[in-house]
């Protein structure tokens, strides 16, 4: 194997082995190095056993998705070897728990298998078997010619964030250290991977998505968080409950999702800026509360990180699947925004303008990630926190309050928006309910079917002003390309890698990328759209949701798709290899 500057590193083995760990440390250790990494993880929906991955592309460049193709195999597992040897690439090193894999397939000539005898170096070293992964991370240094010292702070950091004892890090870096010279000394290794990063030094962060959109929800003054956990959306609740007191946000565990939506709705009536967090299934039992925040036009923040459905689906994998679902769903009609982040920077901007748009247009505003998302580590520029503006709308203060002789909450306007008291506040006395009702709020029916129509059109008048604020949709790659990808959240990453490798060959590809899928701006993408040669819609689900939805909405046929549905997201491989095939 030569030396470049990408690898893409992968251990596997049973859960409880701290394959994620060790992945997180190693990714957390590039970001020391000033190169950049991704980290993505596969595992059941189980506590033991079972067969849990951790993978993570490294570069001295930007990486905008992890790669399928695998460089630096590390096997705890015969299941782990199985189900990883189909990935290798050519000249890949294979490095194999000989205690535990007993059957090696070797008649992959240019691939070299390592046997690593751990238990019995971790024995000899009075390292306990907990470690294993410590060893591994000390020959990873090796390979990637990292300072083990950085190494070791980052196990320092990483064992401290999660509250572990001080002896238990010091072991882990002694761990480390053994692994480290095993290598050096006793499998003769040297470092393939070129060290050095062409690019200035600046401030950068490694984070998931879910840890940006809970990052996102404290710079935008969120005072109440309500959910009930479900996988992939859980850590937010972590992250939140753990930051709580100094934050000053309200988080709670409720007993069921129908109590999360409903407390978050009445906590935002209060004036409490407040989100809630769930996936597909979860959100199956929130539709009722949505209505409600719709109808009482109460600003509210949903944050829907999908997986496989229907039902329970596959709890611990990926699906770009409910997007139809969250465009329609709920009886009426009424309007909502869907925001689809595509990466974690993405996801903490996005969660300040969902905030500000919840309460601008006092409607539900929908942040739809997916596992993939949320649970992937990534490096990006840190935030910048002082472009970050709040906008909480048309909520009044008591001296406005004091210049109203008749306060109606729900009061005929032209923009739709009608302005908003708050309980408690002297003169802005109204009533908030599910009902159809009148401007101040109190209930009507079909003999006040006037009433009816101007409270119908008074909501819907909002959406004429949101197309000013939305993201638009984006061009990347060449303007005069034969062969145009569309897309939207977590497909950017993959499809943005896999243009590097189309383009240096002068293959006229480009990428439209979908920020705001619902309400779809039509207008903004059909000038995208108006020259193009051939398209072909990607996206992570079985129908081809967002296809569907620019044919309802645009009046185009978008027959070409790539459609992913068995568990995982769109590598960059897959993407390149399906665009040479249609040259």
């Amino acid at each position: 194997m030569k030396q470049r500057n990408f690898f893409t590193w992968k251990i596997g083995g049973e859960a409880g082995q701290g394959q994620q760990i060790a992945g997180l440390i190693l990714g957390r250790t590039c970001l020391s190095a000033n190169l950049f990494s991704f980290i993505y993880s596969e595992y059941p929906s189980r506590l033991r056993g079972g067969l849990v991955t951790n993978q993570v592309s490294i570069s001295n460049k930007p990486i905008e998705a992890v790669s399928k193709k695998i460089d630096f195999l590390f096997a705890l597992s015969q299941p782990a070897l199985d189900h990883c040897i189909k990935d290798l690439n050519n000249n890949a090193l294979v490095f194999y728990d000989s205690d535990k894999v007993k059957e090696v397939d070797k008649n992959f000539k240019k691939i070299k298998f390592i046997p690593l005898s751990l238990h019995d170096l971790a024995k000899e070293n009075n390292i306990n078997a907990f470690m294993l992964n410590s060893l591994i991370l000390g020959i990873s240094a090796v390979l990637f010619d990292f300072d083990i010292k950085l190494l070791k702070k980052e196990i320092r950091g990483v064992l401290s964030d999660n509250n572990k004892p001080e002896d238990l890090i010091k072991n882990n870096n002694r761990a480390v250290q053994i692994g480290y010279e095993y290598a050096c000394k006793e499998l003769k290794l040297k470092p393939f991977f070129k060290n050095k990063s062409n690019l200035k030094s600046s401030k950068r962060i490694i984070l998931t998505g879910n840890e940006a959109v809970a990052m996102g929800s404290v710079s935008s003054k969120c005072g109440f968080y309500s959910a009930y956990p479900m996988t992939p959306a859980s850590s937010i609740l972590h992250i939140l409950a753990k930051q709580a007191k100094e934050n000053k946000m309200i988080v709670n565990h409720s007993e069921d999702e129908i109590a999360a939506i409903n407390m978050a709705i009445g906590a935002s009536w209060a004036g409490k800026r407040s989100m809630i967090g769930t996936s597909g299934g979860g959100f199956a039992l929130m539709s009722e509360g949505l209505n409600l925040s719709a109808m009482s036009e109460t600003p509210l923040v949903i944050v829907n990180s999908q997986r496989p459905g229907p039902a329970t689906g596959m709890a611990t994998w990926t699906e770009q699947g409910d997007l139809q679902y969250l465009a329609k769903v709920g009886y009426g009609d009424f309007h909502r925004i869907i925001l689809a982040p595509a990466d974690p920077e993405e996801s903490f901007y996005f969660t300040i303008l969902a905030f500000n748009f919840a309460d601008i247009y006092q409607m539900p505003v929908f942040l739809l990630l997916d596992k993939y998302i949320s649970e992937s580590y990534k490096i990006i520029p840190d935030f910048n926190l002082s472009n970050i503006k709040i906008n909480r709308g048309k909520l009044l203060t008591e001296k406005q309050l004091a210049k109203i002789k008749n306060y109606k909450r729900y009061a005929f306007i032209k923009d739709g928006v009608s302005p908003r008291s708050l309980p408690g506040q002297k003169n802005g006395i109204f009533l908030a309910n599910g009902n159809e009702h009148d401007e101040y709020g109190f209930s009507i029916d079909g003999f006040n079917s006037d009433l009816r129509n101007k409270q119908m059109e008074k909501r819907h008048a909002k959406i004429k002003d949101i197309f000013k604020e939305l993201p638009k949709p984006k061009l990347f790659g060449p303007s005069n390309a034969l062969i145009t990808l569309i897309g939207w959240g977590s497909v950017k990453g993959p499809v943005l890698e896999a243009l590097k490798t189309l383009n240096q060959n002068n293959s006229r590809v480009n990428y439209v990328h979908i920020p705001a899928p619902f309400p779809l701006d039509g207008n903004s993408l059909s000038e995208l759209l108006k020259n193009i040669k051939k398209t072909i819609v990607i996206e992570n689900n079985y129908k081809g949701q967002m296809a569907d939805l620019m044919q309802e909405v645009l009046g185009m046929k978008f027959e070409h798709r790539l459609n992913k549905y068995n568990g995982q997201q769109f590598f960059p491989e897959e993407i390149i290899k399906l665009v040479k095939k249609e040259f």
